[in-house]
């Protein structure tokens, strides 16, 4: 890149973040000034985590809510569902809670009606509460696409007290999300020298090593002092590293994984987190069957350990697939190398057979057994 190229906005992170115990609560001033008509938009468990203190924080501060469904998906149907609720009740602010699906739905609402958007995360599996994205379902929870934004939220409000609410099984998804930060920015940015997404990458090294210190500790004590701070890792630390990297610090193999999994119906009941762990282990499979990475095994069987620990799935049965046909799974890996696809910002060329292979052979055994720890 030349010294006078034009770079792309830096779309780094929320205006504010409240953030501990009973954030929500305490945060009927920031939200009000953001507005005073706001749409809450969420599935019905989200509704009910937030009702009553929503409903306080509107009688303090004198709001005007509506509440907007968020389900099926972040689907383009839900989406104009919800622009008409958005201007019926003349909406000035746009308030998602819940997980990230709902958070999306959220975001790109607020950005289609050019509204500031608040976001209330009911779970640690992702870092939709803090991101500048939005990815678009079917219905029936295939995925589509995704959307730059042109914001990150006004206000994200991190209640400790609603995520520790969660299945346990949402922040080890969590956790599986987070971590590919690493295995996916160090593979599509390595090469790059600009300032940010050196910083970018090298804080997805903090962030995998601060999970693989802390992750167990934090599942074994929900509510404690490493829960807490793996749940910051998994929705704040998370979410700079894609501020700070942006665009040049992509998704690579294992959200193209994901994104082809969502088309199976046996994988639906999978949370985004545990797909993207899983084709974690995918894309490690392919840098070692293609030699790219000599470290590659070595990393892989380090992840399956830490899978165990956590209950995230190892292996493509792990995830219900084994019933599913040989023609259906070639289909997924058909879609995951579509040529848009992220898988091809790895640093060689895959097509579907390739990607099937590694896709079933996530838990082979490395040739010999080394000591090294992955860098």
């Amino acid at each position: 890149m030349s010294a006078t190229a034009q770079r792309s906005p830096i779309l780094l992170a929320p205006a504010q973040v409240l953030r501990g115990w009973g954030a929500l609560r305490e945060a009927g001033t920031a939200i009000a000034r953001i507005g005073q008509r706001p749409l809450v938009v969420g599935g019905d468990r989200a509704r009910e985590l937030v009702k009553d203190s929503l409903t306080a924080i509107a009688t303090e501060q004198s709001l005007t809510l509506a509440w907007g469904s968020s389900l099926p998906d972040c689907s383009e149907a839900v989406l104009e569902r919800l622009r008409s609720a958005a201007s019926e009740h003349q909406a000035d602010c746009i308030l998602g809670v819940g997980g990230g699906k709902a958070l999306d739905t959220a975001k790109l609402l607020g950005h289609q009606l050019a509204l500031p958007v608040i976001t209330v995360p009911t779970s640690a599996a992702t870092c939709a509460a803090w991101t500048a994205l939005a990815n678009v379902y079917t219905d029936a929870g295939a995925w589509l696409y995704d959307v730059g934004l042109d914001r990150c939220p006004e206000l994200l409000i991190l209640d400790f007290e609603l995520i520790v609410q969660a299945p346990q099984r949402t922040l080890a998804a969590g956790i599986g999300d987070a971590i590919a930060k690493w295995y996916e920015a160090s593979v599509s940015s390595s090469h790059r020298q600009e300032t940010l997404v050196v910083a970018a990458v090298q804080q997805a090294r903090v962030l995998r090593d601060l999970l693989f210190q802390k992750s167990a500790a934090a599942i074994a004590e929900p509510g404690g002092e490493q829960w807490c701070e793996v749940v910051e890792a998994t929705v704040l630390l998370a979410g700079v590293i894609g501020g700070l990297g942006g665009a040049q610090c992509r998704t690579v193999a294992a959200h193209a994984v994901h994104n082809g999994l969502t088309h199976l119906p046996a994988c639906h009941d999978w949370l985004h987190g545990e797909k993207v762990a899983f084709g974690i282990l995918v894309q490690l499979r392919l840098e070692e069957l293609q030699g790219t990475n000599p470290l590659a095994a070595t990393a892989r069987q380090q992840l399956l350990s830490f899978y165990a620990d956590l209950g995230l799935p190892r292996q493509w049965s792990d995830m219900g697939l084994a019933t599913v046909s040989l023609a259906d799974l070639q289909q997924a890996a058909i879609l995951a190398c579509a040529p848009e696809s992220d898988i091809h910002h790895l640093p060689f060329a895959v097509d579907p057979d390739q990607l099937l292979a590694a896709i079933v052979s996530t838990t082979a055994p490395i040739a010999r057994s080394s000591s090294v720890v992955a860098e």
